[in-house]
């Protein structure tokens, strides 16, 4: 097992009805911005009981911020605590707020240009001036309610990059099963298959001696096979809700990556399709995922057969059959999850794709992936390609 710390000092607010707990989470005297996406929290009645919970607050809302979070309106918001003297930020939606809401968060006192925050990949470390804040989830998905991790879009340059560092972590995260009842069935299938892949990317590298990590990514593995198709039926159904919301956190709240390699590759390819294209952010991951472990076959045929028997219960005769297989079984999952794992069946004029996504990574200097650092350029391409 690798070297590794563990630092999580978010306060994890699991249950039904614990948005009533927010007037004793928020500081005392407190001017709080509200920050949410594009109003399904007023159809939910998410507003509603966040704004009575925050009563006696001084509140103040900034909406509209988009999946996919563009810089260019994170930074109205910016501005607008600068102006309002805002000292406390409440996210409230899911992944893609709360990655909206930590970029802020960090925005907002640096000095410089912001859009170097992501260019330069600028860590906040613990101590960094940061605005503080905490979220209520309403799609369960990325974990970003129990990580510093974000990603954000330039969407002047149509670029999807990262940031984060410990001064990012929410301060508390609120998360009630319950509010998935009012999601689209779509949101639903992009939410069990983004924590898939999530675990995905830090379990299927090649084998090592971390033996309770594996076991950690193969139980959320197999819990969101067990579930995932039923939920997205019946997410009335709290036990399926519950187990479901629980997955996705733990998919992405820094446990399973301790001491072990991860890749990461089919997120930073997947980026650049939904940059170019809109694709749902899920949904460039059941494209890639499976055709990043059939090229690099030869380095992760090991770990693929670990999760086929482990996962799947496979038991054919040799490494590889199992690993063949257990590709399959995975993109037979991603098709019962509703998603479409061509380029093709989800966008049009696709035809230099992967020479573009090739390009944006050369003039970053991404020349090397993975946890070997061995998916090349022409890797990348050769992914892209079979993807189509």
């Amino acid at each position: 097992m690798n070297n590794f710390e563990l630092y999580n000092p978010v306060n994890y607010i699991f249950g039904k009805d614990q948005v009533q707990k927010l007037a004793e989470l928020v500081p005392a005297n407190a001017k709080v911005l509200i920050a949410y996406g594009g109003g399904s929290i007023f159809k939910n009645g998410v507003h509603e009981a966040v704004t009575k919970a925050l009563k006696g607050f001084e509140v103040v809302e900034f909406g509209g911020i988009e999946p996919n979070p563009h810089f260019e309106t994170l930074m109205k918001a910016v501005q607008l605590i600068r102006e309002q003297n805002i000292d406390f930020i409440l996210a409230v939606g899911g992944g893609s707020v709360i990655d909206g809401v930590k970029f802020i968060s960090a925005a907002v006192h640096y000095d410089g240009d912001a859009a170097d925050i992501l260019r330069k990949r600028i860590l906040f470390k613990a101590g960094a001036k940061v605005i503080p804040f905490g979220t209520v989830l309403t799609l369960p998905a990325t974990g970003s309610e129990m990580n510093s991790g974000a990603v954000v879009t330039i969407a002047a340059t149509q670029e999807k990059l990262t940031l984060g560092g410990s001064a990012l972590f929410p301060k508390f995260s609120i998360v009630d099963p319950t509010v998935i009842i009012s999601l689209p069935k779509r949101q639903l299938q992009n939410g069990v298959v983004d924590a898939f892949t999530h675990v995905m990317e830090q379990y299927l590298t090649y084998p090592h001696e971390a033996f309770l990590q594996d076991r950690f990514a193969e139980s959320i593995l197999k819990t969101l096979i067990e579930i995932g198709p039923n939920v997205v039926e019946n997410p009335s159904d709290y036990i399926l809700a519950s187990n479901f919301v629980w997955c996705a956190t733990m998919a992405l709240n820094g446990l399973i990556q301790k001491g072990v390699p991860s890749d990461w590759a089919t997120h930073m390819i997947g980026h650049e399709l939904t940059a170019l294209y809109q694709i749902d952010h899920a949904r460039t991951l059941a494209i890639i995922g499976p055709n990043l472990y059939k090229v690099m076959f030869e380095t992760k045929k090991e770990k693929l057969a670990q999760y086929g028997k482990r996962v799947w219960n496979l038991s054919e005769n040799s490494v590889e059959e199992n690993a063949q297989k257990a590709i399959e079984k995975t993109i037979e999952f991603f098709h019962i999850m509703g998603m479409k794992t061509k380029i093709s069946e989800n966008a049009e004029n696709i035809e230099n794709t992967a020479e573009m996504v090739v390009k944006r990574f050369q003039e970053r200097g991404w020349n090397a992936l993975g946890e070997r650092q061995n998916i090349t350029l022409e890797k990348v391409q050769e992914i892209v390609e079979m993807s189509y």
